[in-house]
């Protein structure tokens, strides 16, 4: 083990606020060790640090760069891992419940109420023998085109993901974006067919990010749809990008952008509500967002934020795993079909968790609902 992770062991058993994170295809693995445990919070998003943002609140925390200490450390590239043999412990009740779930997002779409929305669930995994540095390793190794990251605060909790989406990238006046959805398994073939629902779905999502852009921008050019490869999974996306409007400024943006219609729906209001009502419990950060806000803060002529959402991830707390998977429902959606997209969508997760499942054997595997 280097200094680096000796250096992440020395500040979990002071029970100190960190994150450690790689960005996709990079080499390098960066920490901020927060030197206190007060809860700081980014309000005006004109702060300096690591942003932990919710799917819904106010709570958007910050681990302030002035009030921590970086670190960094090489590793090696790893390649995207593929389907493994890690058993499918999903019951039938789970699977009822969800389908029903996505039925009744169906029934809405039919009514009018709304044109997608995105239903998730919860998986909570007992564990033995977690080591949260071995388990970031595997993490990395596994997903080096994902951002990979871990966070902990001790009035928190700890939370560690792979997630493919970037929500936005800035340098001054000019940002990226991406318009991400639709799902399937990747057959690893030159060739990648999308069926119809998925095609629209990705539409809705583009045709959101550049409507509610349009206020806010001078500039915006979009590519055209292609397949991102995420691990085992492939998606559509489209990249997006532009200038902002002088009178425009990074929180406007991301008001503007989160929760897009790919972790909401659309129109996200009554795509929201739907979400709180049926359920069934708290997403907390998951679908929210994280990353470098305003990295130079130190330099007014130099504001640079790169953010993703907080997608394929877990929470860890008391020997347990809670993961979290969802899926994009239009009127063309399937209900057995989202379920197996979300149990694809939960190997993200399982798969890092693999070794301290053969070390210790995962005793049970439960969705919160």
């Amino acid at each position: 083990m280097n200094d680096f992770f000796i250096k992440v062991k020395q500040q979990e058993s002071q029970s100190l606020p960190f994150v450690l994170y790689k960005k996709p295809g990079d080499v390098k693995v960066v920490g901020y060790f927060q030197k206190n445990d007060h809860l700081y919070f980014a309000e005006s998003f004109e702060e300096a640090g690591f942003i932990f943002a919710p799917f819904e609140g106010s709570q958007k925390i910050l681990i302030p760069y002035e009030q921590s200490v970086k670190w960094s450390t090489l590793v090696a590239s790893g390649e995207e891992t593929r389907d493994s043999d890690f058993a499918q412990t999903e019951n039938n009740e789970n699977q009822e419940h969800f389908e029903s779930l996505v039925q009744k997002g169906i029934d809405a779409i039919g009514a009018d109420v709304f044109k997608k929305v995105v239903v998730s669930r919860k998986e909570i995994i007992d564990l033995t023998n977690f080591d949260l540095v071995s388990v970031f390793e595997r993490l990395i190794r596994s997903y080096p085109n994902a951002f990979c990251y871990c966070w902990f605060h001790p009035k928190i909790g700890l939370w560690m993901g792979a997630t493919p989406e970037r929500l936005l990238k800035s340098d001054n006046k000019k940002f990226s974006t991406m318009a991400l959805a639709g799902t399937q398994k990747n057959q690893y073939s030159a060739e990648v067919t999308w069926e119809k629902k998925e095609m629209e779905e990705q539409q809705l999502v583009t045709d959101f990010i550049l409507n509610n852009l349009e206020d806010l921008t001078s500039e915006v050019s979009i590519s055209s749809p292609y397949a991102l490869k995420a691990g085992a999974l492939l998606h559509i996306k489209t990249d997006i990008e532009g200038i902002l409007n002088d009178n425009s400024n990074l929180k406007q943006v991301i008001s503007v952008l989160h929760p897009t219609p790919a972790v909401c729906g659309l129109p996200k209001q009554e795509a929201k509500s739907f979400i709180f009502e049926n359920e069934g419990y708290d997403r907390e950060y998951y679908t929210g967002f994280l990353g470098e806000l305003n990295k130079e803060g130190f330099n007014k002529n130099s504001l640079k934020s790169d953010l993703y959402v907080n997608l394929r991830c877990m929470k860890i707390m008391d020997n347990q795993a809670h993961l979290f998977m969802g899926c994009g429902i239009t009127k063309d959606s399937n209900p057995r079909l989202e379920w197996e997209e979300s149990v694809n969508k939960s190997m993200t997760m399982k798969r890092v968790l693999q070794e301290e499942d053969r070390k210790g054997k995962t005793k049970e595997v439960r969705e919160q609902r």
